[in-house]
């Protein structure tokens, strides 16, 4: 005998499933407080510390000493240079990116696939290998320079500049933004596009109005995932820039490590945090939940 859908039957199944997925989720939780959320209140906390005299941190008599520190001309200098770099390194993916993902979007299902696995496999190695291949290749002695002096142009010097610092980040987060824009793409209502060619549109009319708009949580969601590891990179800007390149990432590790200021090292890393999070914010809010 079955049990009528009652108001009731339907309240306490839907309880019951409602139950059941914060049982299965609960492993996922507990990882995510004690390893994510846990360290990010440390971090939080130690930014409210007072560091004495002789370099050791107190908790005790909390203040914002550290974040009024942010404002010194070093630390602006930093954090504008690590926008400014983490800005260029997205819009340079953003122009890559984008022909190549429409590109993807309209092969064939073989040839997609092909290209999808070539755009993967800079994944198979380690980012850090990744960086030291660059870091040969831009040598003085290196590839790059060998062929400029073959073909007349003289020694190039890449390597430890700014620039080394921007292809090193673009050629790491790449994939991060091709992989989002293909997936807008390619799921779009491409009987939109057609209907605004048979409209008598033309083609930058129907992709300013119709294609762009189309794909734009793609381009939302691959400049959120390249704008902000950029802006805290610190693997590549020490090995690419030689430490003549300092970025947030590189201040922050100093702070902790070399000049034993934890507290202003944690102020740093707060005010970092926060402009991840109106980032990601701004993203859902945009409409990434449409992707």
């Amino acid at each position: 005998m079955t049990a009528l859908a009652t108001p009731e039957f339907e309240k306490a199944n839907e309880k019951n499933k409602r139950r059941q997925g914060v049982l299965l989720a609960l492993p996922a939780y507990l990882y995510l407080v004690l390893f994510f959320a846990v360290p990010l209140g440390i971090v939080v906390v130690y930014s409210f510390a007072t560091r004495t005299s002789t370099g050791a941190t107190e908790l005790s008599g909390w203040n914002l000493d550290s974040y009024g520190r942010l404002g010194d001309e070093v630390v602006r200098t930093i954090l504008f240079r690590s926008l400014w770099l983490a800005i260029l390194t997205t819009a340079i993916c953003f122009v890559v990116a984008y022909p190549f993902s429409y590109f993807l979007a309209t092969r064939k299902p073989l040839t997609r696939n092909l290209m999808l696995v070539g755009v993967l496999i800079p994944f198979w190695s380690n980012f850090l290998v990744r960086n030291y291949a660059w870091r040969v290749l831009l040598g003085n002695d290196g590839p790059v320079s060998q062929l400029t002096e073959a073909v007349g142009l003289g020694e190039t010097r890449i390597l430890f500049t700014p620039v080394a610092v921007v292809l090193g980040l673009v050629y790491g987060f790449l994939p991060f933004m091709i992989l989002p824009m293909y997936a807008a793409i390619e799921r779009m209502d491409w009987s939109l596009i057609e209907a605004s060619r048979d409209l008598g549109a033309t083609g930058w009319q129907t992709f300013r109005n119709v294609t762009f708009p189309l794909s734009r949580p793609g381009v939302t969601a691959g400049s959120i995932l390249v704008f902000i590891p950029s802006l805290g990179a610190f693997v590549t800007p020490e090995i690419l820039g030689g430490g003549r390149t300092t970025l947030l990432g590189s201040f922050i590790v100093s702070q902790f490590l070399t000049a034993r200021n934890w507290p202003a090292g944690a102020a740093v890393s707060t005010v970092l945090m926060i402009v991840m999070l109106i980032a990601t914010i701004s993203y859902f809010r945009s409409g990434g939940r449409t992707l």
